[in-house]
Protein backbone atom coordinates (compact mmCIF):
# COMPACT_ATOMS: atom_id res chain seq x y z
CA UNK A 1 0.00 0.00 0.00
CA UNK A 2 1.11 3.46 -1.01
CA UNK A 3 2.07 5.86 1.41
CA UNK A 4 -0.95 8.74 1.85
CA UNK A 5 1.34 12.08 1.84
CA UNK A 6 0.49 14.45 4.67
CA UNK A 7 -1.94 17.61 3.27
CA UNK A 8 -0.17 19.63 5.65
CA UNK A 9 3.63 19.07 3.74
CA UNK A 10 1.86 20.59 0.50
CA UNK A 11 1.91 24.64 0.82
CA UNK A 12 -0.46 24.84 -1.84
CA UNK A 13 -3.07 22.87 0.00
CA UNK A 14 -2.21 24.67 2.91
CA UNK A 15 -2.93 27.86 1.62
CA UNK A 16 -6.17 27.28 0.24
CA UNK A 17 -7.18 25.66 3.09
CA UNK A 18 -6.40 28.81 5.13
CA UNK A 19 -8.18 31.03 2.52
CA UNK A 20 -11.12 28.96 2.47
CA UNK A 21 -11.04 29.09 6.53
CA UNK A 22 -10.54 32.65 6.32
CA UNK A 23 -13.73 33.56 4.61
CA UNK A 24 -15.91 30.77 6.41
CA UNK A 25 -15.32 32.49 9.49
CA UNK A 26 -18.26 35.01 10.32
CA UNK A 27 -15.35 37.94 11.45
CA UNK A 28 -16.70 41.30 12.31
CA UNK A 29 -16.82 43.76 9.66
CA UNK A 30 -16.14 40.85 6.24
CA UNK A 31 -17.49 39.18 4.20
CA UNK A 32 -18.81 35.52 5.46
CA UNK A 33 -20.88 32.55 4.50
CA UNK A 34 -24.34 34.44 6.18
CA UNK A 35 -22.64 37.96 5.57
CA UNK A 36 -22.07 39.35 2.29
CA UNK A 37 -21.51 43.04 0.90
CA UNK A 38 -23.27 44.24 -2.20
CA UNK A 39 -20.78 43.51 -4.50
CA UNK A 40 -18.48 40.94 -2.91
CA UNK A 41 -19.95 37.81 -1.48
CA UNK A 42 -18.12 34.43 -0.35
CA UNK A 43 -17.92 32.98 -3.86
CA UNK A 44 -15.59 35.70 -4.93
CA UNK A 45 -13.52 34.28 -2.09
CA UNK A 46 -13.55 30.75 -2.78
CA UNK A 47 -13.06 31.00 -6.60
CA UNK A 48 -10.02 33.05 -5.76
CA UNK A 49 -8.36 30.37 -3.39
CA UNK A 50 -8.43 27.87 -5.53
CA UNK A 51 -6.70 30.12 -8.09
CA UNK A 52 -4.05 31.60 -6.06
CA UNK A 53 -2.71 28.66 -4.38
CA UNK A 54 -0.55 27.14 -7.18
CA UNK A 55 1.82 30.21 -7.67
CA UNK A 56 1.95 31.27 -3.88
CA UNK A 57 2.78 27.51 -3.75
CA UNK A 58 6.14 27.80 -5.78
CA UNK A 59 7.43 31.01 -4.28
CA UNK A 60 10.27 29.45 -3.17
CA UNK A 61 11.36 28.07 -6.65
CA UNK A 62 10.30 30.87 -8.46
CA UNK A 63 10.76 34.07 -6.08
CA UNK A 64 8.70 35.85 -3.64
CA UNK A 65 8.10 38.95 -6.53
CA UNK A 66 7.16 36.35 -9.31
CA UNK A 67 4.79 34.46 -7.07
CA UNK A 68 2.90 38.02 -5.61
CA UNK A 69 2.65 38.90 -9.10
CA UNK A 70 1.17 35.24 -10.67
CA UNK A 71 -1.20 35.12 -8.05
CA UNK A 72 -2.71 38.46 -8.22
CA UNK A 73 -2.69 37.77 -11.98
CA UNK A 74 -4.87 34.28 -10.81
CA UNK A 75 -6.86 36.20 -8.41
CA UNK A 76 -8.03 38.97 -10.90
CA UNK A 77 -8.99 36.57 -13.34
CA UNK A 78 -11.08 33.83 -11.27
CA UNK A 79 -12.79 36.67 -8.79
CA UNK A 80 -12.50 39.80 -11.26
CA UNK A 81 -11.62 41.76 -8.11
CA UNK A 82 -9.40 42.09 -5.40
CA UNK A 83 -10.18 39.88 -2.41
CA UNK A 84 -6.76 38.78 -1.17
CA UNK A 85 -3.53 41.08 -2.43
CA UNK A 86 -2.75 40.84 1.64
CA UNK A 87 -3.26 38.01 1.71
CA UNK A 88 -0.83 36.97 -1.22
CA UNK A 89 1.87 39.55 -0.15
CA UNK A 90 2.10 37.65 3.13
CA UNK A 91 1.62 34.03 2.08
CA UNK A 92 4.57 34.34 -0.35
CA UNK A 93 7.34 35.14 2.23
CA UNK A 94 5.96 32.66 4.52
CA UNK A 95 5.78 29.97 1.80
CA UNK A 96 9.50 31.01 0.64
CA UNK A 97 10.81 30.78 4.03
CA UNK A 98 12.56 27.82 5.23
CA UNK A 99 12.47 29.25 8.73
CA UNK A 100 9.51 29.93 10.45
CA UNK A 101 10.60 32.63 13.02
CA UNK A 102 11.39 36.08 12.47
CA UNK A 103 15.08 35.45 11.91
CA UNK A 104 13.96 33.22 9.35
CA UNK A 105 11.63 35.57 7.61
CA UNK A 106 13.75 38.18 7.91
CA UNK A 107 16.90 36.33 6.07
CA UNK A 108 14.52 35.67 2.99
CA UNK A 109 13.32 38.82 2.86
CA UNK A 110 16.66 39.70 2.97
CA UNK A 111 17.37 38.18 -0.71
CA UNK A 112 14.50 40.40 -2.27
CA UNK A 113 15.98 41.90 -5.46
CA UNK A 114 15.13 44.75 -7.85
CA UNK A 115 13.17 42.17 -10.09
CA UNK A 116 10.86 41.21 -6.70
CA UNK A 117 10.38 45.15 -5.86
CA UNK A 118 9.24 45.73 -9.98
CA UNK A 119 6.88 42.53 -10.14
CA UNK A 120 4.89 43.24 -6.15
CA UNK A 121 4.65 47.03 -7.33
CA UNK A 122 2.89 45.55 -10.75
CA UNK A 123 0.95 43.52 -8.63
CA UNK A 124 -0.24 45.90 -6.52
CA UNK A 125 -1.58 48.22 -9.08
CA UNK A 126 -3.01 45.53 -10.81
CA UNK A 127 -5.37 44.83 -8.11
CA UNK A 128 -5.84 48.55 -6.78
CA UNK A 129 -6.74 47.97 -3.43
CA UNK A 130 -9.02 50.60 -1.79
CA UNK A 131 -8.16 53.31 0.26
CA UNK A 132 -4.70 53.40 -0.77
CA UNK A 133 -4.19 56.63 -0.81
CA UNK A 134 -0.61 58.77 -1.80
CA UNK A 135 2.68 58.61 0.13
CA UNK A 136 5.15 61.23 -0.29
CA UNK A 137 7.99 58.47 -0.37
CA UNK A 138 7.85 55.05 -2.36
CA UNK A 139 4.54 55.77 -3.61
CA UNK A 140 2.89 52.59 -5.43
CA UNK A 141 1.87 54.88 -8.36
CA UNK A 142 5.76 56.39 -8.41
CA UNK A 143 8.86 55.02 -10.06
CA UNK A 144 9.78 51.37 -8.37
CA UNK A 145 12.12 51.93 -5.67
CA UNK A 146 15.25 49.23 -5.94
CA UNK A 147 15.11 48.31 -1.91
CA UNK A 148 11.17 46.64 -1.83
CA UNK A 149 11.98 45.99 1.99
CA UNK A 150 12.64 49.85 2.58
CA UNK A 151 9.32 50.92 0.94
CA UNK A 152 8.22 48.44 3.51
CA UNK A 153 9.99 50.05 6.46
CA UNK A 154 8.60 53.60 5.30
CA UNK A 155 4.94 52.48 5.37
CA UNK A 156 5.06 49.85 8.16
CA UNK A 157 3.26 52.59 10.81
CA UNK A 158 0.26 52.84 8.33
CA UNK A 159 0.03 49.36 6.78
CA UNK A 160 -0.11 45.99 8.83
CA UNK A 161 1.03 43.80 5.79
CA UNK A 162 4.28 46.33 5.52
CA UNK A 163 4.90 46.13 8.87
CA UNK A 164 5.25 42.28 8.70
CA UNK A 165 7.74 42.80 6.45
CA UNK A 166 9.80 45.23 8.89
CA UNK A 167 9.29 42.94 12.06
CA UNK A 168 10.48 39.69 9.87
CA UNK A 169 6.53 39.05 10.87
CA UNK A 170 6.66 38.81 14.70
CA UNK A 171 2.66 40.38 14.70
CA UNK A 172 1.38 36.76 12.65
CA UNK A 173 4.24 34.85 14.50
CA UNK A 174 4.19 35.84 18.12
CA UNK A 175 0.23 37.39 18.45
CA UNK A 176 -2.15 35.52 15.61
CA UNK A 177 -0.70 32.16 15.70
CA UNK A 178 -0.48 31.50 19.44
CA UNK A 179 -4.07 32.41 19.52
CA UNK A 180 -5.10 30.55 16.72
CA UNK A 181 -3.36 27.24 18.20
CA UNK A 182 -5.93 27.43 21.58
CA UNK A 183 -6.92 23.98 21.01
CA UNK A 184 -9.33 24.16 23.47
CA UNK A 185 -12.03 26.02 21.37
CA UNK A 186 -13.76 25.65 18.26
CA UNK A 187 -11.48 26.15 14.93
CA UNK A 188 -14.35 29.02 13.90
CA UNK A 189 -15.10 30.52 17.23
CA UNK A 190 -11.33 30.32 17.57
CA UNK A 191 -11.06 32.54 14.03
CA UNK A 192 -13.70 34.97 15.08
CA UNK A 193 -12.05 35.67 18.46
CA UNK A 194 -8.53 35.91 17.23
CA UNK A 195 -9.64 38.75 14.95
CA UNK A 196 -11.40 40.96 17.39
CA UNK A 197 -8.59 40.49 19.47
CA UNK A 198 -6.07 41.61 16.81
CA UNK A 199 -8.42 44.80 16.14
CA UNK A 200 -8.10 45.58 20.32
CA UNK A 201 -4.42 45.02 19.81
CA UNK A 202 -3.57 46.98 16.31
CA UNK A 203 -6.17 48.56 15.11
CA UNK A 204 -6.79 47.67 11.74
CA UNK A 205 -5.12 49.75 8.79
CA UNK A 206 -7.44 49.43 6.46
CA UNK A 207 -9.64 51.03 8.63
CA UNK A 208 -7.35 53.80 9.02
CA UNK A 209 -6.81 54.62 5.27
CA UNK A 210 -10.52 54.62 4.26
CA UNK A 211 -11.79 56.44 7.38
CA UNK A 212 -9.06 57.93 9.37
CA UNK A 213 -7.24 57.89 12.59
CA UNK A 214 -10.74 58.88 14.68
CA UNK A 215 -12.67 55.99 13.16
CA UNK A 216 -10.11 53.20 13.77
CA UNK A 217 -9.43 54.28 17.27
CA UNK A 218 -13.29 53.94 17.66
CA UNK A 219 -13.24 50.40 15.96
CA UNK A 220 -9.92 49.69 18.15
CA UNK A 221 -12.13 50.56 21.79
CA UNK A 222 -15.47 48.65 20.90
CA UNK A 223 -13.33 45.51 20.09
CA UNK A 224 -11.96 46.13 23.39
CA UNK A 225 -15.01 45.50 24.87
CA UNK A 226 -15.80 42.66 23.03
CA UNK A 227 -12.40 40.95 24.66
CA UNK A 228 -13.50 41.82 27.72
CA UNK A 229 -16.62 40.21 27.10
CA UNK A 230 -14.92 37.18 26.08
CA UNK A 231 -12.66 37.37 29.22
CA UNK A 232 -15.87 37.90 31.23
CA UNK A 233 -17.73 34.76 29.86
CA UNK A 234 -20.65 37.70 29.80
CA UNK A 235 -22.66 39.18 27.17
CA UNK A 236 -20.29 38.12 23.66
CA UNK A 237 -22.81 37.15 21.59
CA UNK A 238 -24.21 40.70 21.55
CA UNK A 239 -21.17 42.54 22.20
CA UNK A 240 -19.78 40.73 19.21
CA UNK A 241 -23.15 41.57 16.92
CA UNK A 242 -22.75 45.20 17.88
CA UNK A 243 -19.71 45.40 16.40
CA UNK A 244 -20.57 43.63 13.91
CA UNK A 245 -23.70 46.22 13.09
CA UNK A 246 -21.53 48.95 13.64
CA UNK A 247 -18.20 47.64 11.03
CA UNK A 248 -20.82 47.16 8.60
CA UNK A 249 -22.31 51.01 8.49
CA UNK A 250 -21.39 53.42 6.38
CA UNK A 251 -21.62 51.19 3.18
CA UNK A 252 -18.85 48.75 4.47
CA UNK A 253 -15.86 51.62 4.51
CA UNK A 254 -15.58 50.07 8.18
CA UNK A 255 -14.39 46.38 6.87
CA UNK A 256 -10.89 45.73 8.91
CA UNK A 257 -9.78 43.85 6.15
CA UNK A 258 -6.16 44.23 7.38
CA UNK A 259 -6.40 42.05 10.23
CA UNK A 260 -8.27 39.93 8.31
CA UNK A 261 -5.44 39.07 6.02
CA UNK A 262 -3.13 38.35 8.96
CA UNK A 263 -5.71 35.96 10.17
CA UNK A 264 -5.12 34.39 6.99
CA UNK A 265 -1.47 34.10 7.13
CA UNK A 266 -1.61 32.91 10.90
CA UNK A 267 -3.57 30.54 9.60
CA UNK A 268 -1.22 28.93 6.86
CA UNK A 269 1.50 29.07 9.31
CA UNK A 270 -1.34 27.16 12.05
CA UNK A 271 -2.26 24.29 9.17
CA UNK A 272 1.60 24.09 8.39
CA UNK A 273 2.60 23.39 11.47
CA UNK A 274 -0.72 20.98 12.30
CA UNK A 275 -1.71 23.20 14.90
CA UNK A 276 -5.24 22.88 13.68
Amino acid sequence: MTERKDWRSDPTACIEAACILEVLAPKVGNVSPVTPFDDLSMDHFFRAASAIAPPLGQAGRIGIGRSIHEAVVAMKRAAGTNTHLGTILLLAPLVATSEMTTGGIDATLGRLTDDDAVAVYDAIRMAAPGGLGGSRKYDVNSEVPQDLLAAMHEAAERDLIARQYASGFADILHFVVPRLGRREIPVIPRIVRTHVEMIARFGDTLVLRKCGSQVMEEARSRAREVVRAYESGCDVDRRLAELDHWLRSDGHRRNPGATADLIAAGLFVTLSSGGI
